[in-house]
């Protein structure tokens, strides 16, 4: 398979990933949207690595996981917090929490 078919998909999950994130308002569909844009990021690292002949976008897309799996941690925490002072996941009701 040529790895410009790769990019094309990692264009398509990101581009998902971005509508996702400007139409959506519920906090756990806008954190799952941001892990398929870092998905499709990591998938282009890797199709460019391919391309190239080198390790470095493996590399950067293992580092890539490692940081969307703290982010992941994180946001959850913070979503549930959300969750347990307002009873709605909506980021809407973030800016509420500003004491």
């Amino acid at each position: 398979m040529n790895p410009v078919n790769y990019l094309y998909l990692a264009a398509l999950l990101f581009t998902i990933g971005a509508v996702g994130v400007l139409i959506r308002k519920n906090a756990i569909v806008l954190f799952m949207c941001i892990e398929l844009m870092l998905n499709a990021c990591n998938l282009a690292f890797v199709a460019f690595s391919r391309m190239h002949g080198n390790l470095d976008g493996q590399i950067i897309a293992f580092f890539t996981m490692v940081v969307a799996a703290a982010e992941v941690v994180v946001g959850l925490a913070i979503i549930v917090s959300l969750f347990r002072t307002r009873h709605s996941a909506s980021v809407d009701d973030a800016s509420l929490m500003k004491l």
